[in-house]
């Protein structure tokens, strides 16, 4: 099988066996990924200056005494 036939193959598979969403339902599911992008960075922001603020506090006690 060579590289002009698998083209032709893959093109044949894309046009004819794939269920393409419609415009709507790609603009929805793009919003909801990007919702959930922004609320997971977020949360993972959150996280990150919460574990900042204790280990600058432990780094503090363990200096100061």
């Amino acid at each position: 099988m060579g590289l002009v036939s698998y083209v032709k193959n893959s093109f044949n598979e894309l046009s004819e066996n794939v269920s393409w969403p419609t415009w709507a339902e790609a603009q929805k599911s793009m919003v909801t990924v990007a919702v959930f992008s922004v609320v997971f960075a977020l949360v993972v922001a959150g996280i990150d200056y919460v574990f900042n603020g204790v280990i600058d506090r432990y780094f503090e006690w363990v200096i100061n005494g």
